[in-house]
């Protein structure tokens, strides 16, 4: 059956969407992951330009997203799910960093803003695929 419904969705003009999207969004991921990188090796034009000058709330954060992107990004590129469930951690996490904890980090609302939209437009990317694959159960198969 779930074969069928693979064949059935597997071609649309939507997965193929959805599939440059997430290719899309995995670059972003690798790109921010780099980011980060260069934060801590000090390549990084501000006041917190070294790893050992930066607040220990920075240096968790630093190290954790230079791991955690580069992995995300390769989960969805290969469009595993730990790579989207990470992904979703990520950028909540990134999110609230940026906005709700700025007093420890700093006010990006823009990061936070773009890692909002790019969850908004997975879900409603995922609900259209669930509601196609669902139809397409319910066409008879001739």
């Amino acid at each position: 059956m779930d074969d069928q419904l693979r064949l059935r969705t597997g071609d649309s003009a939507l997965h193929s969407w959805f599939i440059l999207f997430i290719r899309f969004v995995a670059l972003v991921c690798l790109v921010g992951g780099v980011y980060y990188w260069l934060r801590l090796i000090g390549l990084y034009p501000g006041l917190l330009w070294r790893f050992d000058l930066m607040p220990w709330q920075w240096q968790t954060i630093c190290v954790s997203l230079a791991i955690a992107l580069p992995i995300v990004a390769t989960g969805l590129w290969i469009r595993a799910s730990w790579g989207a469930v990470l992904w979703v951690i990520t950028a909540v996490a990134q999110a609230l960093i940026y906005t709700v904890f700025a007093r420890f980090f700093e006010y990006f609302p823009a990061l936070a803003a773009v890692n909002i939209a790019f969850l908004l437009i997975y879900i409603a990317f995922r609900i259209g695929l669930f509601l196609q694959g669902k139809r397409a159960l319910a066409t008879p198969v001739r």
